[in-house]
């Protein structure tokens, strides 16, 4: 589906077009053609690469979908693929945005994703001189949107994770932590994914060997850099610190396990006392309390609840009751 189809001249907005135009501006000098398509069809990335005449890998790799985060060259172009994410409803969505980007056009494809970016173009029209940059800012401004919403996930990550440490010493709890605990785990693993590759792609961008394309924005591609090795090491600590609290909540595990083992062993001892009194009496007829003394039965039936009542006692001082 077509966002938006819009032509640029040194920095400042000309006008939006039809797709059938865009090879009439492609060939005019100091302007480029910046295209937003969501959700793409197969027919619609066809008119675009015999638009733009892109790659017919890029192009698969768009039609395809599910790309690990990388940045390619393809002659003078480059193909970025980037992970964005967000939280719905507690739960953390992964989509895709595959950016086209060359001397005189920007192409992005997004997939799987409701997260806008029509502030992005509102952005760069709001800064002509930078602009003028060409394609190549604009490339960075959709990879600084998509990398500064991350932020958010991580803030609402670290947030679950504080509420489910405020609960971990809860007597009842223990296996519910561990289930959220490994449900928070998962994300964290999911965003992962997502930062370090692009991590990886994005240094191409600032160091070494440089595109031509992204020469002029070197510095601005090193600032991307710099917030996903922020994100990356956000990332770390939070996993570092799930699988600390998933560690401890096993503990509170089995020492609840523990406790109820302890209460069960100490009711076991109360009722050995008493089953092995009347256990030995009950073996032996003629001497039998109850039939040679009067007293003899409840005198024994006293001696049993006083020995029980003696452990129960120092079992609950000891805390085992």
């Amino acid at each position: 589906m077509l966002i938006n189809c819009v032509v640029y001249q040194d920095g400042n907005k000309l006008s939006d077009i039809p797709i059938d135009e865009i090879s009439d501006y492609l060939v005019r000098p100091d302007c480029f053609v910046w295209v937003a398509l969501k959700d793409a069809e197969p027919a619609e990335l066809a008119q675009m690469q015999e638009e733009f005449n892109l790659h017919e890998l890029a192009v698969e790799d768009a039609r395809n979908g599910h790309q690990r985060p990388k940045i390619e060259e393809y002659g003078d172009s480059l193909f970025t693929v980037v992970k964005t994410a967000e939280m719905v409803d507690g739960e953390l969505h992964i989509g895709e945005i595959d950016i086209f980007t060359g001397k005189n056009y920007v192409l992005s494809v997004r997939n799987r994703s409701n997260q806008g970016f029509l502030g992005v173009r509102a952005r760069c029209e709001q800064e002509p001189e930078q602009l003028r940059k060409g394609s190549a800012f604009v490339l960075y401004a959709l990879m600084d949107a998509v990398v500064d919403r991350y932020f958010p996930v991580v803030e609402s990550l670290e947030a679950e994770l504080e509420t489910i440490e405020g609960k971990i010493f809860d007597k009842g709890l223990a296996r519910l932590n561990i289930e959220r605990l490994y449900d928070l785990k998962r994300q964290v693993v999911m965003l992962k994914h997502v930062v370090a590759p692009l991590m990886e792609a994005v240094g191409k961008l600032s160091g070494g060997r440089v595109p031509a394309l992204c020469e002029s924005t070197r510095d601005y591609f090193r600032d991307v850099g710099d917030h996903l090795y922020r994100i990356n090491a956000l990332t770390d600590a939070i996993r570092d610190t799930v699988a600390t609290a998933i560690q401890v909540n096993l503990s509170m595990v089995t020492i609840e396990e523990s406790e109820v083992n302890k209460r069960l062993a100490a009711w076991a001892a109360i009722f050995a006392v008493a089953t092995a009194f009347f256990g030995l009496w009950g073996m032996n007829f003629k001497f039998m309390p109850e039939l040679d003394w009067k007293y003899g039965y409840p005198a024994s039936v006293l001696l049993v609840v006083c020995v029980c009542g003696y452990l129960y006692y120092r079992f609950k001082k000891s805390g085992w009751l």
